[in-house]
C-alpha cells in the first residue's frame, strides 16, 4: 500500500471528544487521513469534530456515534477511560470485527492517577483482546504522549511510541500513524502481553509531571540512533 493510499485509510477515534483522542485526531486529518470522531453522544461528537475543523480551516473530520464511527473506519483507535472501556468495548464489539483495533486506554484508577494500578487482566489492551475475540486485531500505542502538545500543530511531539501486538502487520499499519505525527517516533516494543509496562509508564510520567512541574513529559529509547 503507498502512503497515498493509506492516508485515504478512514480512522475512527472512539472518545474522541476527550483531550487525548481529539488531539491525536487533529493531527492525523492535519497528516491527510480521513477521520471520524465518536462519542456516546454524537451531538457531543459533531460539536467537537466542528471544533477541530475550524482549527484545520477545513471540513475534513466528522463527528457520529462511536458504533457508527467504528462501523465506517478501516482502523479504530479507543481512547476512553478506563472506567468506560469494557462498555464502550462491548458497544463497538461487532464493529471492529475484521478490524485493527488500537487501545490508547491506560488503566488509572482517579483520583490518584499517578499511581500505577494494574487491572485484573493485567493490562487494559489484553481485557481488549480477550472481549472482542480473536477477528480483531488489538495493537496497544500512544499511551505515552502527552495530549498537551497535540493540539498545537506547529509544535513537534517528541516522543517515542511504544507499540505492542501480536500481529506484525497490524503493528506495521500503527507505525504509520505513528509516523504521520511531526516527531514521533514508532518502536516495536513486542508482543500484546508487553503493554502492561506502556500502561504503566503513564502514571510515572504523571508523576513527573506534578514532581518537576513540567507539561507533558514523555519517553525517549536510546541507543537507536
Amino acid at each position: 500500500m503507498t502512503s497515498e493510499a493509506r492516508k485515504l485509510m478512514t480512522v475512527a477515534v472512539v472518545g474522541g471528544t476527550g483531550k487525548e483522542g481529539s488531539g491525536l485526531a487533529l493531527r492525523w486529518a492535519n497528516s491527510g487521513y480521513l477521520v471520524l470522531i465518536g462519542s456516546r453522544d454524537a451531538a457531543r461528537a459533531a460539536a467537537k469534530a466542528a471544533e477541530l475543523n475550524e482549527i484545520l480551516g477545513d471540513n475534513v473530520i466528522n463527528g457520529m456515534s462511536n458504533v457508527d464511527a467504528a462501523a465506517q473506519a478501516d482502523m479504530v483507535v479507543l481512547s476512553v477511560p478506563y472506567a468506560a472501556h469494557r462498555g464502550i468495548l462491548e458497544s463497538i464489539k461487532d464493529a471492529v470485527q475484521g478490524k485493527i483495533l488500537v487501545d490508547v486506554t491506560v488503566p488509572v484508577q482517579p483520583p490518584k492517577i499517578s499511581t500505577v494500578h494494574v487491572p485484573a487482566g493485567d493490562a487494559a489492551c489484553l481485557e481488549a483482546q480477550e472481549l472482542v475475540g480473536d477477528g480483531v486485531r488489538v495493537v496497544a500505542a500512544f499511551q505515552n504522549v502527552s495530549h498537551t502538545h497535540l493540539k498545537d500543530l506547529q509544535h513537534n511531539v517528541h516522543c517515542d511510541v511504544l507499540v505492542c501486538g501480536d500481529d506484525a502487520d497490524a503493528k506495521q499499519e500503527v507505525f504509520h500513524l505513528v509516523e504521520a505525527v511531526a516527531g514521533m517516533r514508532p518502536i516495536d516494543a513486542g508482543p500484546l502481553a508487553n503493554a502492561v509496562a506502556a500502561e504503566a509508564l503513564t502514571p510515572v510520567l504523571l508523576y513527573i509531571n506534578k514532581r518537576y512541574k513540567v507539561h507533558g513529559s514523555g519517553i525517549r529509547i536510546t541507543g537507536l540512533e
